[in-house]
């Protein structure tokens, strides 16, 4: 008898881990940057500070289906730096059991939020919540919080904070969907006033084409 419940509690746990696979997140990173894109979708309002990072680019056939952002809580009275990374869940449409992140740089303060995913569809467009340079004796958070309009027309926001105001609409990615992502980040500033992450920028790739083959006429 006790050997019988020693297998079966084998083939739970194995069970558990193949439940567990269905839904696998991978860290893509730079493996794929070598995927084209048919355009870069950007926002007038982004911030200053810093410089343009590394692109992260989902696998070829792989869009992002869903995303979560790196906040720093209201500091009150310290140094404040609100959204300090984006970070892309990279899936097919059709099949989101295995899924791959994507994030470029990100800064080093607060925690990752829960992801949020398109009922179905793919990421399509994006507008930035930021907060205007505050001048020299100001505290700069620059990007607050960001919202994604999804293909099959729900909008997404982020759990950012509230400073700043939010820009225009992105320009949408026609026929296909979100790629990839690159981010404009102050590198941290050794106790001065810190910024982090001040712009992004998206690469949008298109949808494979299906060739339909067509059978010649018998003459």
């Amino acid at each position: 008898m006790a050997s019988l419940l020693g297998a079966v509690a084998m083939l739970a746990v194995l069970s558990v881990g193949l439940c567990e696979e269905k839904n696998f997140l991978q860290r893509a990173g730079v493996a794929f940057t070598s995927r084209p894109y048919r355009s870069v979708l950007t926002v007038t309002n982004g911030e200053q500070f810093g410089n343009w990072t590394w692109p992260e680019m989902c696998p070829d056939q792989f869009f992002a289906v869903g995303f979560s952002v790196r906040v720093e809580s209201n500091q009150y009275g310290a140094d404040d730096t609100a959204m300090n990374g984006i970070r892309l869940i990279c899936g097919k449409d059709v099949n989101r059991s295995f899924l791959y992140s994507v994030e470029s740089h990100t800064g080093y303060f607060g925690d990752w939020s829960n992801p949020q995913y398109c009922p179905s569809g793919v990421l399509t467009s994006f507008q930035l919540r930021v907060e205007t340079h505050r001048g020299l004796f100001g505290d700069d958070t620059a990007v607050n919080n960001i919202k994604f309009r999804c293909s099959s027309n729900p909008t997404l926001e982020g759990t950012g904070t509230d400073w700043g105001e939010y820009g225009h609409w992105s320009q949408e990615c026609g026929q296909g969907g979100i790629c990839g992502i690159e981010t404009k980040m102050e590198e941290y500033q050794s106790g001065l006033d810190d910024s982090s992450l001040n712009d992004v920028r998206f690469h949008c790739c298109a949808r494979a084409q299906q060739v339909i083959q067509l059978k010649p006429r018998k003459s």
